[in-house]
């Protein structure tokens, strides 16, 4: 007997009150099965996915795509970023230095870290 395999629109919670909604699929990584969530665009952010392990999942609800699509954005989950140094460093130069005060740089928002 053949298994089927795991793909579903779900509402998945995760340890830490945090939540994501998306395409769910099961994928092996480095030898262990993850769950793979795509999540939808949405109108503040592209497309990403993320993995997970079995271990960070406290529940999976499966629905139906619209109402997935819908939920996506509603929990303010953002693709990972690549900290880029020199990116930083070519914006803010003097702040790294201590030349300038932060306050005349923006917000400690701006900061990767």
């Amino acid at each position: 007997m053949s298994e089927k395999k795991f793909e579903q629109w779900c509402l998945v919670e995760l340890m830490g009150h945090q939540k994501i909604a998306g395409l769910c699929s099961e994928q092996t990584i480095a030898g262990t099965n993850m769950l793979r969530v795509d999540v939808p665009e949405t109108a503040d952010e592209q497309a990403f996915t993320r993995f997970y392990s079995s271990s960070a999942i406290y529940a999976i609800h499966p629905m139906d795509e619209e109402t997935t699509r819908g939920m996506a954005g509603k929990f303010q989950q953002k693709p990972i970023t690549i900290w880029e140094l020199q990116e930083f460093i070519n914006k803010k130069p003097m702040q790294l230095v201590g030349g300038e005060s932060s306050e005349e740089f923006g917000d400690e928002e701006d900061l990767p870290y």
